[in-house]
């Protein structure tokens, strides 16, 4: 600690393990996950609304839309992260989709009531989410070494909770007063925060960089082909095991979402009560997720381990959905998806983000963005249509629930195996640091 080290920098790293030339990258990280998170976790309740809009009975349609939409719009984003420069590429991103939601609104505002634009809506909502998150999470691990991210990646995410419970609050008392067109004006102004956020994030690393040659590094495009992020994954089994994890994620997560859209409809009819309920789920699940990320994310990963952050929650989620074979009403439902949720917040997403700091740069953008978009949105379109094939075959919920339980213990398996794959991965890089390991 050195004597000129301001009392926040004290107090910072005494309770969460921050140097103090680390602060300033700390907070920036911070305010980049919290502006992210409220800017789309607002809108994450008018997504369920309009998702029920389109009819329940479409969901499955609306996720393979999604899935499309994102084979699509990766060769894009490829195309982008090859020809600017590394640090200009979240700002590009943010600000295409800030422009995106203002022409939403003003179409909301113009005919509220239309329900294909309410599926357009939804399908978009879904592309941005998965997008600009992994791109806030390639930011990450592209400056911070494995090292610090087992450190302050939690410290971080915990803007990302603090985000996702402030979102939600506005969502719920502001759809009332302000509308929905309302809601995206606001969150597309938190969007363009998070943009300042990431500049200031660059500049701090830009005075504390981990190699002499970084600082140029980043200032350059990364190259290559707008499909180098397939390739990438096709290349590394470490990458396709990642990938893997993903895909058994989305696959629980989906069969659990089909079951909130049917029971939240037959509960709560009014699209307004809808709204508010998620809303409430959401501030549930973000208080949780906060308290853990903050206070003991970080101390399980530097004890215990990336594997216990992996394994743990899918572990829970298996038997979660034992129960729910067992009572399969809204109440049992809700304490499942909160837990499910607010572990998925606070232990697996950055357990699976501190993977990639054993990659290569272009991997850490274009071949995660791969997996957390293309990869993640054909499980959920694939295991959309199972779900609702299951639902066909067998009316009762229990065999749906057996099968997800079924999912999760192979998840949660992955994830340990994964584990130990970045350890051997870290091995590897510290004895031949110039050769990128997974890349």
């Amino acid at each position: 600690m050195t004597p000129t080290a301001s009392p926040l920098t004290v107090r910072l790293a005494r309770l969460f393990d921050v140097r103090p030339e680390e602060t300033r990258g700390v907070l920036a990280g911070l305010l980049l996950f919290f502006l992210l998170f409220a800017s789309y976790f607002m809108l994450r309740p008018v997504r369920e609304t309009m998702g029920i809009a389109g009819g329940v009975e479409n969901l499955q349609w609306l996720f393979t839309a999604t899935f499309v939409s994102s084979l699509l719009v990766l060769p894009l984003f490829g195309w982008l992260a090859a020809r600017v420069p590394r640090r200009q590429i979240l700002p590009w991103t943010y600000g295409f989709f800030t422009l995106n939601l203002v022409a939403f609104a003003i179409g909301f505002l113009l005919d509220p009531d239309n329900v294909w634009a309410a599926r357009v809506f939804y399908v978009w909502l879904s592309v941005f989410n998965l997008l600009s998150i992994s791109l806030a999470w390639s930011v990450l691990a592209d400056l911070f070494a494995s090292a610090q991210a087992r450190r302050l990646f939690a410290m971080m995410a915990g803007g990302a909770s603090l985000g996702g419970l402030t979102g939600p609050v506005l969502s719920t008392l502001l759809v009332g007063t302000i509308g929905h067109a309302g809601l995206l004006i606001l969150s597309s102004a938190l969007l363009a925060g998070a943009i300042g956020a990431a500049y200031q994030l660059q500049r701090w690393r830009d005075a504390h960089p981990l190699k002499d040659d970084e600082t140029v590094a980043r200032r350059r495009p990364l190259g290559g082909s707008p499909f180098a992020g397939a390739t990438a994954v096709l290349k590394s089994p470490f990458l396709i095991g990642i990938a893997v994890f993903v895909l058994l994620l989305a696959s629980v997560n989906t069969f659990l979402y089909f079951e909130q859209a049917h029971l939240v409809k037959a509960a709560f009819p009014d699209r307004a009560d809808q709204t508010r309920v998620f809303g409430t789920l959401d501030i549930v699940v973000q208080s949780l997720a906060i308290l853990t990320q903050v206070f003991f994310t970080g101390r399980i990963a530097q004890r215990l381990g990336v594997g216990i952050l992996l394994v743990a929650v899918p572990l829970v989620v298996a038997a979660g959905f034992l129960w729910m074979a067992v009572a399969p009403v809204f109440a049992v439902f809700a304490v499942v998806m909160v837990i499910r949720r607010a572990g998925e917040y606070a232990l697996v997403r950055p357990g699976r983000e501190m993977l990639f700091t054993a990659v290569s740069p272009e991997a850490k953008y274009k071949a995660k963005n791969f997996i957390d978009t293309v990869v993640y949105r054909g499980a959920d379109a694939l295991s959309a249509w199972v779900k609702t094939l299951i639902d066909m075959i067998a009316s009762h919920p229990a065999l749906a629930a057996l099968i997800g339980a079924a999912i999760s213990l192979v998840w949660g398996l992955t994830g340990g195996l994964l584990a130990l794959q970045q350890r051997r991965l870290e091995a590897t890089q510290a004895r031949q640091p110039s050769t990128p390991p997974g890349g």
